[in-house]
């Protein structure tokens, strides 16, 4: 049985109900990472979040590599966490794993709901501590720059001997989305 006139439109429109808007992860740069190849790695970084993945460019021979690459993703529900994993690129062999880590972006999204107005460039509105149960190596600082609400996060792999991977999240407010508040 077809579907009937407009259906295509209302599963589309649906979407955008649930669309919170997107969030731009910039993949910064690795450090330290594991050694797979005889001396160095490969490295690329593939990103998921529920149905969506997204990659990296590799890095050849670079257990320090700088991405400086931003992928975006579709925010539909703030308690799904985004998972990362980096691999190392083979030419003739599967990719061996690197690492991964998860971001909880909770308080991110609860930090875009404060009103920035009249607060200065700069000003730090929150900070994230490390701990058993987050992948944080270190204290994360959501803050104001130009006038956008940013996180910068490094993050230590897990399932690993060593490495962690620095990323920056930001918020692109997406018109027709249900937004956040």
């Amino acid at each position: 049985m077809a579907d009937s006139p407009g259906s295509e439109k209302r599963k589309s429109s649906s979407l955008m109900d649930n669309l919170l808007g997107l969030l731009r992860v910039r993949i910064k740069r690795g450090v330290n990472l594991a050694v797979r190849d005889v001396r160095s790695s490969d490295p690329y970084v593939v990103v998921k979040l529920d149905k969506q993945k997204l990659k990296t460019r590799v890095i050849k021979k670079d257990v320090n590599p700088e991405w400086n690459e931003d992928l975006t993703l579709s925010i539909t529900d703030p308690s799904t966490p985004i998972r990362l994993t980096v691999y190392d690129h083979d030419t003739f062999s599967k990719d061996d794993k690197m690492g991964n880590a998860e971001v909880d972006i909770r308080p991110y999204i609860e930090a875009l709901k404060v009103d920035v107005d009249g607060i200065p460039n700069g000003t730090t509105i929150a900070r994230v501590q490390p701990c058993r149960t987050n992948y944080l190596s270190e204290e994360s600082a959501i803050t104001l720059v130009d006038r956008k609400v940013v996180q910068d996060i490094c993050l230590r792999l897990r399932n690993v001997e060593c490495g962690e991977v620095e990323i920056q999240l930001q918020w692109i407010e997406l018109p027709g989305s249900k937004g956040l508040l």
